[in-house]
């Protein structure tokens, strides 16, 4: 089917072949003519389907059908999680409407404020924005969504995650009760389909594949690599597979920043992205990766929404992130509009946990990679032994072999190494009992020894110097000289007195 048979509009076509797609996604061709129709709709897709174009293309077409409403109130609102989807969906209005006499505003935190109320005093059509810029500008009175016609939450799910709910829920207040609500999203939760049941009525459910998984384009695989070597392992496979553009995630800001200024230490140049970032700093390390002048963009989950690259060939899980579902979301940076990627995780022993959730989230196992001037990282249950604790695990593993015997032998082995075990520390306990008491004695005459030792010193300077010592005992002492001078003084004033 092409775009034609949809029942679009002929300026909406145009502006679909200038951005050079032909034929639409399946869940293109699913929730179009749906839409178009006026139903509510959940609809799921893998990231990367095309799922902005499915909601903004009918979007467009009934708008524009509607005519316009007097002082160009908004007609339509676009919730999203993160400034970069608001941005990505903005975008998309303004190229496929490009033909259209429709107006869209974009507003997301970050930035100044006071653009963004010029542009909707000014008038606008589409809002699209991110929850807590929303309800600013509601709170302040410059934005009015009475009139809203048409709500589409996008990447509902990670709104959820995010802690959006209850600003959603505002939103929704502000809203009227008649209109066409839009739930799109890569993942589904029993969170998404208990908000869906509050907002939707009677929506059509439409999936495109199963829930929870990612686009077939997209070639995962895995190394096994220790936490202090992952830098250097990401640093080969850049440079060995001369690669230009790869998107590498972490899971905090500041591993991010550190990632980056490394890797510009190794000769790649490189630029993070993340929340502490301002919106100019992040619209500009975005812009010079899409260009090409950085190689490497290190990202956290924050910005796995929303990063649309055309033919981005490398996503590089440098760390697992902290939910499974976000792992789809990673992945989904390539692969997208049915190209091609390639996704790579670096995973750690101590990250085994999340793999194996990740494993059972998009029901398929990763296969490990390995390489020749690489040694991968062996799998252990237990952690790297401390050269303190070697004899008491060499113990341990006495005990393992003893259990293995199926005699009845067992038992009598167990116990010989808990009384060799007791009688350790019992011979650990008399020699250190042994050893402490004279050490106490010898302490004692040690001290002893130091406190004569002054003693004698002082002896012998008095034997040396007897006439000092004389003198010292003719010499009467300061205490005495003072009680005889306030005697003296006693009688003078009694004398006085009596005179």
């Amino acid at each position: 089917m092409s775009f034609e048979k949809l029942g679009l509009r002929p300026e909406i076509l145009t502006g679909i072949k200038f951005k050079g797609y032909v034929d639409p996604t399946p869940i293109q061709e699913q929730a179009i003519p749906v839409i178009l129709e006026g139903k509510d709709i959940l609809a799921g897709a893998q990231t990367g389907t095309g799922k902005t174009a499915a909601f903004t293309l009918p979007l467009l077409h009934i708008l524009s059908s509607n005519g316009q409403h007097p002082g160009h109130l908004p007609r339509a609102l676009v919730l999203t999680p993160t400034r970069e989807l608001a941005a990505q969906v903005g975008e998309s209005v303004d190229d496929y409407g490009k033909g259209l006499n429709l107006r869209s505003t974009i507003v997301f935190g970050g930035v100044n404020i006071n653009p963004q109320k010029k542009s909707i005093r000014k008038g606008t059509d589409i809002v699209t924005g991110t929850p807590g810029r929303l309800l600013d500008l509601a709170g302040q009175k410059v934005l009015d969504l009475s009139h809203i016609e048409v709500l589409i939450l996008d990447e509902a799910d990670r709104m959820l995650d995010m802690g959006f709910i209850n600003d959603i829920k505002k939103i929704i207040n502000l809203l009227p009760k008649k209109r066409q609500t839009l739930f799109f999203s890569a993942t589904y939760s029993q969170a998404i389909k208990k908000l869906a049941d509050t907002l939707l009525k009677k929506p059509e459910l439409i999936e495109v594949a199963r829930e929870n998984t990612a686009a077939e384009t997209v070639e995962q695989s895995l190394y096994r690599v220790a936490k202090a070597r992952k830098r250097e392992l990401l640093s080969l496979l850049i440079k060995q597979g001369d690669w230009k553009q790869v998107l590498v995630f972490t899971r905090t800001k500041h591993g991010a920043n550190r990632l980056a200024k490394q890797l510009n230490s190794d000769g790649i140049t490189s630029e993070a992205i993340h929340g502490n970032k301002s919106q100019t700093a992040r619209t500009r390390a975005l812009a010079q990766f899409k260009a090409g002048e950085a190689r490497v963009l290190v990202a956290t989950d924050i910005a796995a929404r929303g990063l649309d690259i055309d033919r981005l060939p490398h996503v590089i899980n440098y760390e697992l992130p902290q939910t499974a579902e976000d792992y789809v979301h990673r992945i989904g940076r390539t692969g997208r509009a049915g190209c091609s990627g390639e996704a790579i995780s670096l995973v750690m022993n101590e990250e085994r946990e999340m793999l194996r959730s990740i494993e059972k989230l998009i029901k398929r196992q990763i296969p490990v990679k390995l390489m020749d001037s690489f040694p991968a990282q062996p799998e252990s249950d237990e952690p790297e032994a401390n050269p303190r604790n070697r004899s008491n695990q060499r113990g341990q593993g006495g005990n393992r072999n003893n259990n293995r015997n199926k005699t009845g032998g067992k038992a009598q082995g167990n116990q010989r190494t808990k009384r060799s075990s007791n009688e350790q520390k019992d011979r650990r306990n008399d020699d250190s009992s042994k050893t402490e008491k004279p050490q106490r004695r010898r302490n004692n005459k040690d001290s002893s020894e130091r406190s004569e030792k002054p003693r004698q010193r002082y002896n012998s300077r008095k034997k040396a110097n007897p006439q000092s010592e004389q003198k010292k005992a003719e010499t009467p002492s300061s205490s005495s000289a003072k009680a005889k001078s306030g005697g003296w003084r006693k009688k003078v004033s009694s004398l006085l007195k009596r005179s």
